[in-house]
């Protein structure tokens, strides 16, 4: 089983996750954000890879440290999972959420990079800041050594677009992460 665990504390915030890359999907989510947890709940179920999110953070603040060190984390824990494994390593997807669609292209290379392109009509979904959303995406990519492209294809209700995109990155991730017979790179390692 390709299994991790990665805990970080500093001094805004005290987060564990663990990951179960060849789960079933199952979660347990606890950030203190109704709203992140929901995407989070999704990204477990919709990957078939189970996570474990445990998160304390200076939410009398803002949320804004939580949701960027839970993807560090979180990014931390799928690269330990998959520094040595030959996985498929690309995926792709676009998912509909009512109204809105949201398209997802990732590479698991050891070369993190972001395109991000989604406006958001709201400002928040809950207690979650839309724009954290990148700031997750972010966090999570540059940790995981994911090349990561999530687009807004359409939609006007913030909640789906977000949760497009997460699911769209889920499904991303359960075709790249399933197994190879071979290292999928022409330089030999990645």
């Amino acid at each position: 089983m390709r299994k991790a665990e990665v805990t970080r504390r500093t001094n805004e915030t005290d987060i564990a996750v663990k990951v179960n890359i060849d789960g079933g999907g199952v979660s347990e989510i606890d950030t203190g954000i109704g709203f992140f947890d929901h995407m989070l709940t999704a990204l477990a179920k919709h990957s078939g890879i189970d996570i474990t999110v445990k998160a304390a953070g200076d939410l009398n603040v803002d949320a804004h440290h939580t949701v960027e060190d839970t993807g560090i984390v979180l990014g931390q824990a799928f690269a330990k999972v998959l520094s040595d494994t030959k996985i498929t390593r690309f995926g792709s997807s676009f998912i509909p959420m009512d109204e809105a669609l949201g398209f997802c292209s990732l590479d698991i290379s050891n070369r993190p990079y972001l395109v991000f392109d989604a406006d958001f009509n709201s400002e928040r979904c809950g207690d979650f800041d839309n724009f954290l959303a990148e700031e997750f995406f972010r966090s999570f990519a540059f940790n995981a050594g994911i090349t990561l492209h999530l687009k807004k294809m359409y939609g006007k209700n913030d909640h789906h677009v977000i949760e497009a995109l997460f699911k769209s990155l889920a499904y991303s991730l359960k075709a790249a992460v399933k197994s190879s017979d071979t290292l999928l790179s022409t330089k030999g390692v990645l």
